[in-house]
């Protein structure tokens, strides 16, 4: 082993290290947000303190410790609010477990004497997984349990920032994803099992700002000049690779709009962009496309490459008649340029799951 690969990982080890402290730092404070809000929850709803107490509180903290920084009147009711929106949800009555501190054992049974208040630990659950600014965002904006673990398993896998989080929730992830799943099964049988959590039947490419009408060179140009915020829609997953990926059969050359591999499937994946609806002969090229990934340029170890045909517009009957005797893993998935009205996507999810409970209904 050489010097500085020695060296190297030292580095790693510095680095690795540094995260590790910054994630027992993040879920110590998370716990600790969670502890104030479920003393303050008990305090009033015990009678024991008034509204005004909270204010008397961020003042105190305030005036004898000015060095405790979001802990003003503002910080301490999204506190309460933190702890109540999770305190009785599903995905975390499994997990919560009630712990009294050790350390301050004999404090903590006086205190029980007079609040009932009993000291929670939650830093081995996966509210400690993400900061405090996506906690805010998440249990601000969700309306529902689902929504916000959707979100913040979300924020885990992804490592989101507030705004790339803040984007997803504008361009209603959720409930595009949930329909996604409802719909995925039908066309495709021979695609990996975890398909329909990687690609999706609707992307938005609202940053794209293309005036109408636009050409597929003007499509593809926007894309690429907008990679980070087009690869957030994706996923972090894909890798991009080239645009106009050039692939050679016999004497000439053909070209794909844009390629990526994609780590988790270990694939290439190749999308061919369209300003039209979609046309069963679409799929005709892209095949080809795929063939000649897998022929010249997949690596021995790596599973099949996938195509994505990106359209304008769909119809959802038309799609699932051209993929039914599909021979290549293959998906067609429309675009928009425009935030999806998310209302109206609430309202599909609700129909949805009226339908779920319908069927269940009649099954039993």
């Amino acid at each position: 082993m050489s010097r500085e690969l020695q060296f190297l990982n030292v580095i790693a080890l510095i680095k690795q290290s540094r995260a590790n402290a910054i994630k027992s730092v993040n879920a110590e404070l998370i716990n600790l947000y969670w502890n104030i809000g479920s003393y303050i929850t008990v305090q009033l709803a015990n009678a024991q303190w008034g509204e005004k107490t909270v204010d008397e509180l961020a003042e105190f903290i305030k005036a004898n410790h000015p060095e405790l920084k979001g802990f003003n009147r503002r910080g301490l009711y999204r506190m309460k609010q933190f702890y109540e929106t999770y305190s009785n949800s599903l995905f975390m009555s499994a997990a919560l477990t009630q712990t009294q501190s050790i350390d301050n054992k004999k404090d903590a049974i006086v205190s029980l004497a007079m609040t009932q208040f009993i000291e929670s630990n939650i830093r081995e659950t996966i509210l400690t997984k993400i900061s405090w600014t996506n906690h805010l965002t998440i249990f601000g904006r969700c309306k529902s349990d689902e929504e916000r673990e959707f979100y913040i398993q979300l924020c885990i896998k992804e490592n989101y920032t507030v705004k790339e989080l803040e984007r997803q929730i504008n361009a209603s992830y959720f409930e595009r994803s949930m329909l996604n799943s409802s719909i995925f099964p039908t066309v495709s049988g021979i695609l990996p099992e975890n398909f329909d959590t990687v690609f999706k039947e609707n992307y938005v490419f609202e940053f794209l700002n293309l005036p109408e009408p636009y050409s597929e060179k003007e499509l593809q140009k926007g894309l690429i000049q907008n990679m980070k915020k087009f690869l957030l829609e994706l996923g972090k997953d894909f890798l991009f690779v080239d645009e106009e990926y050039r692939l050679q059969v016999g004497n000439r050359d053909f070209k794909a709009d844009l390629l990526f591999y994609h780590r988790n499937l270990q694939c290439l994946v190749a999308f061919e962009l369209k300003t039209e609806a979609f046309e069963p002969e679409h799929l005709g090229k892209l095949n080809f496309y795929l063939e000649a990934l897998d022929r010249d340029v997949k690596k021995p170890h790596e599973n099949p490459s996938i195509g994505i045909l990106l359209c304008k517009d769909k119809d959802t009957e038309v799609v699932e008649y051209a993929l039914s005797r599909q021979l290549s893993p293959a998906m067609v998935s429309q675009y928009t340029l425009a935030l999806p009205d998310k209302k109206l996507l609430q309202n599909k999810l609700h129909e949805l799951f009226e339908m779920w409970e319908n069927r269940m209904e009649e099954e039993k």
